[in-house]
């Protein structure tokens, strides 16, 4: 098997066992035992329309119990037939997202009961498709907002953390929206740490953090925003439910999958074809081309002297790194790993590595990621490319575009955070 065949049979591997239709059965019977009456599925993120057809064709009770609305990024809709699938914008909201999510909370979990079940599926990217913004705020201050914190290099955490608390139905709001109706939350993670509140700003988990919290984020980032976002923050009218609020005691949550999960399925296969395989972490973060660089001395490391790994071998590993964008370029942090991460290998010839989002879209782009190896450069070169400006430019998909080396899976319907993996052989080979 090749290096390149090598590493995206690993990277399907991944984005495999953590879909939605394998993931979903297992946790339906525990939902079911729940349901005395209704059942009313909302939610949002890249995955969530692939998680209702999920429960669609896995319900173990009546279909007739299920009803509800979900909201999807464009594209990543499936049909469904007793479940509303929404597509809106993401990762910087629209009016559709905040029409259907105003429907959601103001119809949808309106008037529910006690025997009531809300069956709420959550997965990276809810959080921008869950755009209604609270008192005050207009569509257009979340925008701006948003294209700020991604442009930033804050963390998923910190986006987040502002997010809850500039929005009338995230950090909480969901669950306190639905009672007095049980809930139980299926969750797939894309965040370091698997924290279910930070997942799509956690709509139906309580809050930890603070509007001080989030204007602290805003200060750190020198982050503009509108005076009606800042006295949101500023009077704490954006405050959300905290932890030990009696109001989220019988309410379950269960992670129906997660980077780690990602990882392990793919060193496992990696092991079955005969390469040792070892994970570094679930949970990297860091800015993209500094960590392309801590990945590359790694790698090297292993080529020459067995150390920490001895080649050849597969290293894996997961989490979400950051891009301070100050070029033109179109961002995207798995291209911006991998080509800090060439630059710094100059063409090692024992090394090739993969990276890619699970969701199938890195950044804004309707690609996931990338390959490279040791004649990157050397076709660049012939190219005319110039990495060093490229990277500078933030202009990682322009690079690898160009040179036919962008990895496009379209919507995977999932997302399990980043995928990268390298393949150190030794010098022989």
């Amino acid at each position: 098997m090749q290096a390149r065949e090598l590493l995206n049979e690993l990277f399907h591997t991944a984005l495999a066992v953590a879909s939605p239709s394998r993931r979903m059965p297992e946790f339906l019977a525990e939902a079911a035992g729940m349901a005395r009456g209704r059942v009313i599925v909302v939610g949002a993120g890249k995955a969530s329309a692939a998680m209702a057809k999920a429960v669609e064709e896995h319900w173990p009770g009546r279909k007739s119990q299920l009803s509800g609305l979900v909201i999807t990024r464009y594209g990543h809709g499936v049909p469904c037939k007793h479940i509303e699938i929404v597509e809106a914008a993401h990762p910087v909201p629209d009016a559709a997202g905040r029409d259907a999510t105003r429907r959601l909370l103001t119809e949808t979990v309106h008037g529910l009961t006690e025997d009531d079940l809300v069956l709420c599926l959550i997965s990276g990217g809810g959080s921008a498709l869950l755009a209604l913004p609270a008192e005050g705020i207009t569509l257009e201050d979340k925008q701006l907002l948003s294209r700020e914190l991604l442009n930033s290099g804050a963390t998923i955490g910190e986006i987040n953390c502002v997010r809850k608390h500039l929005s009338a139905i995230k950090g909480g709001r969901l669950a306190l929206a639905c009672r007095p109706a049980r809930m139980m939350t299926l969750l797939i993670s894309d965040v370091p740490g698997d924290d279910p509140s930070v997942i799509a700003s956690g709509p139906t988990l309580p809050d930890a953090t603070t509007c001080a919290d989030a204007l602290a984020v805003l200060e750190k980032y020198r982050i503009p925003a509108s005076p009606a976002i800042l006295d949101t923050l500023r009077t704490g009218h954006g405050e959300t439910p905290k932890p030990g609020n009696p109001a989220f005691a019988n309410d379950i949550a269960r992670l129906v999958a997660t980077p780690q999960l990602a990882l392990e399925a793919a060193a496992a296969r990696s092991r079955e074809l005969g390469w040792p395989a070892y994970i570094l972490s679930d949970a990297i973060e860091g800015e993209a081309r500094d960590v392309g660089l801590v990945h590359a001395a790694l790698a090297k490391q292993v080529a020459a002297h067995n150390q920490p790994f001895a080649a050849p071998c597969v290293i894996l590993s997961g989490g979400e790194t950051t891009v301070t964008v100050r070029g033109k370029g179109r961002g995207g942090r798995n291209v911006e790993f991998l080509l800090a991460m060439a630059m710094a290998l100059k063409g090692h010839p024992g090394i090739h590595a993969l990276a890619a989002d699970t969701d199938g879209v890195d950044g804004a782009e309707e690609i996931a990621g990338a390959v490279i190896g040791p004649d990157t450069l050397a076709r660049a070169r012939t190219q005319g490319l110039l990495p060093t400006a490229m990277l500078a430019d933030n202009d990682g998909h322009g690079f690898f575009q160009a040179l036919g080396d962008s990895l496009v899976t379209g919507p995977t319907l999932t997302n399990v955070n980043d995928f990268r993996a390298i393949l150190v052989m030794p010098p022989a080979h």
